[in-house]
């Protein structure tokens, strides 16, 4: 993508902000001057921490590690989410894109494989930015967008020619689950845009030397009781390319107010080895490339 492109691109992002239109929810909120909507954050990202990470899959990690920036706040905001304290209370300092552009070019001088935005939907203007500056300045390894797939199509087409590598957590095929644990009846049909058009940007995974350099990874975290939709899931994966790359997880616990006895009873629980089996079984019969993940 040329620089005038980016230049566009960027600018587009920046007017998003006010009114907010950056991610589905639409707040519509003016986040320049300081308003902040469901994602709890303004008009600078949150940084809520940084460093080489190894217990991501591990084509992402290689030798160096990933290096994972996670940011606070969240558009989602999941009810289970393992990581609940900082996506519902944007904990960390805010950071301008060039101070996120350095941090970028640190995390690359200490080895890391690839820049990692974890939880970067709501701060994309200021993501895109980051990436641009830290390119000009020599940033050479992949971008990974690490993001919970509830995303605008439109927004996404700004990233192009940014991001390398995208890695959504497919979260919900039904819109009953999406508005349960997301408070987002459109998650499914959301999602699914957005993954088509991570495709189209990026295609399937390049891996090179057991490290990946470009393409889609997706992720889909097994609930307790999602078995059925976590085959519906990988359907339609299969459907978008049968060599998609898919990290079926099993590492769902209990978080933030989901307990025993509580509102969400039902997930008051790990899922059983046997779901998780099952979910991983049909990955492999349609065919996709099963990573084991983190």
């Amino acid at each position: 993508m040329k620089a005038d492109t980016h230049a566009d691109a960027l600018a587009t992002l920046r007017t998003m902000l006010a009114p907010c239109r950056l991610c589905p929810r639409d707040c519509r909120v003016d986040r320049s001057g300081g308003e902040r909507g469901v994602c709890g954050v303004g008009a600078e990202a949150v940084v809520a921490s940084a460093g080489p990470h190894f217990g991501e899959e591990s084509c992402l990690v290689g030798r160096g590690g990933s290096g994972t920036i996670f940011l606070g706040g969240c558009n989602l905001r999941c009810v289970f989410c393992q990581n609940f304290d900082i996506s519902h209370f944007p904990a960390g300092a805010e950071r301008t894109p060039h101070e996120i552009a350095r941090l970028m070019l640190r995390l690359q001088a200490e080895g890391c494989e690839n820049i990692n935005f974890v939880t970067p939907t709501h701060v994309t203007h200021a993501l895109a930015e980051a990436v641009v500056a830290a390119r000009r300045d020599g940033l050479a390894v992949p971008v990974v967008w690490n993001s919970n797939a509830y995303e605008k199509v439109e927004v996404l087409r700004r990233l192009e020619g940014l991001v390398d590598i995208y890695m959504p957590d497919f979260k919900f095929s039904r819109s009953g689950s999406g508005n349960r644990y997301g408070s987002a009846p459109d998650y499914p049909e959301v999602a699914r845009s957005a993954v088509r058009e991570m495709h189209r940007q990026v295609g399937d995974l390049d891996v090179a030397g057991g490290v990946a350099r470009r393409g889609l990874l997706v992720r889909h975290l097994v609930m307790p009781g999602g078995e059925e939709e976590g085959r519906e899931i990988l359907d339609f994966l299969a459907s978008l390319s049968p060599s998609t790359f898919v990290n079926v997880m099993g590492q769902y616990r209990p978080a933030g107010p989901v307990r025993p006895g509580g509102a969400w009873d039902e997930i008051a629980r790990p899922p059983s080895p046997g779901a998780i089996a099952g979910v991983r079984r049909h990955a492999a019969r349609l065919g996709l490339r099963l990573d084991e993940g983190p």
